[in-house]
């Protein structure tokens, strides 16, 4: 949802400071790379059941996932692989704090609710998936209601108040799920329609029929 209605608005919120970042000498992929670590730091806390060092963690990585995009652009250094790079840490730090909400899970609590993590991490990846194939075949898969933000906004929301923890990940396993249809709908209608020809291809094409044409013409001269 902020990637596809307010995606403006925070750009213009993050980018004077992604340029303040890059002058005191912070990289798109150091962000990238540290919040990893803080990734991996907030689901040791969240397994371990440390939840209020776990909000601070999760809102160091966020702080992180926020800022390495407007300091890639600040620093005109923006790349193909520094996008692959992002996009491999981003499910790699889903997993993580998942797996730490798993494990937690786990040592807390009996039966079969240590699967609920994983099913939110399958709709997590396949929403993920969605879009990368999408704009692939050069469609649009963005927004909907549980994009990695609101994900992240949610966890920290469930972690502030151990009753609803679980209802949270119920909630956010069924956001995630809408998403991911609703992303399918989209994209599947899309599809539909036939792709326009490529400029480059009609332009090609265009120029084989003025070039038959004026054979034409020089065969009746």
């Amino acid at each position: 949802m902020f990637d596809g209605k307010f995606r403006q608005s925070v750009d213009a919120t993050t980018a004077p400071i992604g340029r303040w970042l890059v002058r005191v000498g912070f990289s798109a992929d150091v962000l990238t790379g540290s919040g990893l670590v803080f990734a991996a730091l907030t689901a040791w806390a969240i397994a371990e059941g440390a939840h209020i060092l776990a909000i601070v963690l999760l809102t160091l990585t966020g702080f992180h996932d926020l800022f390495d995009g407007p300091v890639a652009k600040a620093s005109q250094r923006a790349s193909q692989r520094g996008s692959f790079f992002d996009s491999v840490v981003d499910r790699l730090s889903d997993a993580f704090l998942l797996g730490g909400v798993a494990y937690y899970l786990t040592a807390r609590h009996h039966g079969q609710l240590v699967l609920l993590p994983f099913a939110i991490l399958t709709t997590t990846f396949m929403i993920s998936y969605q879009r990368s194939k999408a704009e692939s075949l050069g469609l649009s898969a963005k927004g909907g209601l549980m994009e990695r933000a609101e994900r992240m906004i949610l966890l920290g929301l469930g972690l502030l108040a151990m009753p609803l923890f679980i209802p949270t990940l119920w909630l956010m396993l069924g956001l995630t799920a809408m998403t991911a249809l609703g992303r399918f709908r989209r994209v599947w209608q899309s599809a539909a329609s036939p792709p326009p020809a490529p400029a480059s291809i009609e332009s090609e094409r265009s120029h084989a029929r003025r070039r038959r044409r004026g054979l034409s013409r020089t065969a009746r001269h």
